[in-house]
């Protein structure tokens, strides 16, 4: 390194400097090289982390495969900020919802022991779930079409904060207290990470082995993912791992907790050089096979035929023509992604840990530095559609919906209050929502957590309650407490 220091005609350099004179080089048909401990380094995706190259702040690691060879390997920024350790391809990330693929692969291969049919009522597995009435199975978990709520907005609506205390048993606890679906399953695709919890406790049940030890057992362990595990323990130490960070308003940064134990569809903990070893597991099949491999890319079906672009916990798309398989994820201040080109064999992840750091604009940024000639025209941007016109409610009818309100289902009550031609949502735990009147007994929020609100009116038009609506929360019911 010293020699190639030399060469250049510095002594010290910095990342970007580097990656300037690599490109350099490059031109005179010298390859790129190692960096520290990073390695191999390819100049333009270096380019694409040259903001994050800093040591005053969060950033990313990244890694590169084509035709099975690591063609880039890399950290940027802080790890640490309290300590200034800088990220390493060891450093190790909670991967978020990326996370969905592991625990779809380990479904698919409790099935290849004979242990697990997608096919039958997941009570069957799991006696604890309420009947529904309709049978939930296995495959409507992996492809997110059970109508199961999702967790984070129903725990929201609680007045639980994504910085609280969230695990495993308490996800599986709020399930057991749900009163009904979304939808009817089958009927439609709605993104549940609880679906994944409840795959995850599945497969315990099915294996006899925790979640964490099945996994470690099946795939981990195999493929030499040493520093990788599913998080049972929020308290658990875990040696060279990233603290996850937002930016603030005066150009800073603060940390942000995750205490989350989310197996399955979150909560994997990992480095880049341990995924690299998975991105790999796509081309070799070392783990799984083919059959399982292929498995994989098994799109989910609906009722009525429509075939989805979720597969076993891969979506399945393309970007500017070229076919994509891959994930996301974002949760606390951690935000990845996952992108793999099977056609041009290139793998990319990128894994941040702060808030603002855009992994899937840079990833698809990484691929045209390797796919631009084989690309077609870059995407244009939409506009959002524009928000609903609010209408306009007297002081009187507004105070008319005042009252509290409480959902059984979630043991949580809101007292909604009259103001300037709004309501106002007051929970002990969450922020005040402010519900703006959009139609005849409907409001939409500004939180997300109440979104959109419609009151239910009884045989003699008597206000009932309300039912909030989200993404991935349809109708949770809040009756109207009477007094005594």
């Amino acid at each position: 390194m010293r020699g190639f220091n030399a060469m250049l005609g510095t002594c010290a350099m910095s990342r970007m400097g580097l990656a300037l004179a690599l490109i350099s080089l490059v031109g005179c048909g010298v390859e790129p090289v190692s960096v520290g401990d990073a390695g191999p380094i390819h100049p333009g995706v270096e380019a694409v982390f040259a903001d994050l190259d800093r040591d005053d702040a969060p950033g990313a690691a990244v890694g590169v495969l084509l035709d099975g060879e690591v063609v880039h390997r890399a950290g940027y920024g802080i790890a640490n900020m309290d300590h200034g350790i800088p990220i390493t391809p060891q450093t190790v990330f909670d991967i978020a919802s990326i996370s969905k693929q592991f625990g779809a692969m380990s479904a698919l291969l409790l099935q290849e022991e004979g242990r697990l049919d997608f096919e039958i009522d997941a009570r069957e597995y799991v006696p604890e779930l309420p009947d529904f009435g309709p049978t939930i199975t296995p495959r409507h978990l992996v492809h997110h079409t059970s109508g199961i709520r999702d967790w984070p907005h129903a725990m929201m609506l609680g007045g639980v904060t994504y910085t609280d205390v969230i695990s495993f048993e308490q996800i599986l606890r709020m399930l057991y207290q749900q009163e009904d679906l979304d939808f009817a399953p089958g009927a439609e695709y709605s993104y549940s990470n609880t679906g994944y919890n409840l795959l995850a406790r599945v497969i315990e049940v099915q294996s006899g082995e925790s979640f964490r030890e099945y996994t470690q057992a099946r795939i981990f362990g195999p493929l030499g993912m040493t520093n990788t595990h599913f998080s049972d323990d929020y308290l658990e130490i875990v040696p060279g791992r990233a603290e996850s960070y937002a930016p603030t308003e005066d150009d800073g940064y603060r940390r942000v907790v995750n205490q989350l134990t989310a197996l399955a569809s979150s909560s994997l903990n990992t480095s880049m050089d341990d995924f690299i070893l998975w991105m790999k597991n796509y081309e070799t099949a070392e783990v799984g096979g083919d059959q399982v491999l292929n498995r994989m890319l098994d799109q989910g079906v609906l009722n009525d035929g429509e075939v989805l672009n979720y597969a076993h916990g891969l979506s399945l798309g393309d970007y500017r023509g070229l076919p994509t398989v891959g994930h996301g994820g974002s949760w606390a201040g951690y935000r990845t992604n996952f992108v793999r080109f099977p056609e041009q064999n290139l793998s990319v992840a990128v894994f941040c840990n702060v808030s603002n750091c855009d992994p899937a604009g840079r990833a698809q940024r990484v691929a045209e530095v390797f796919l631009a000639d084989e690309m077609g025209p870059a995407p244009s941007q939409g506009s959002d559609p524009d928000a609903p016109e609010s209408v306009a409610l007297t002081a009187s009818q507004l105070r008319g919906y005042e009252g509290w309100y409480r959902s059984t289902e979630l043991d949580s009550s809101y007292e909604l209050v009259a103001g300037d031609g709004v309501l106002i949502a007051h929970h002990w735990r969450n922020a005040p929502a402010t519900l703006t009147p959009s139609g005849d007994d409907q409001f939409r929020g500004d939180t997300g957590w109440l979104p959109r609100v419609r009151f239910t009116r009884d045989a003699a038009g008597k206000l009932s309650g309300f039912t909030a609506t989200g993404s991935r929360v349809r109708n949770m019911v809040f009756e109207r407490q009477r007094p005594d």
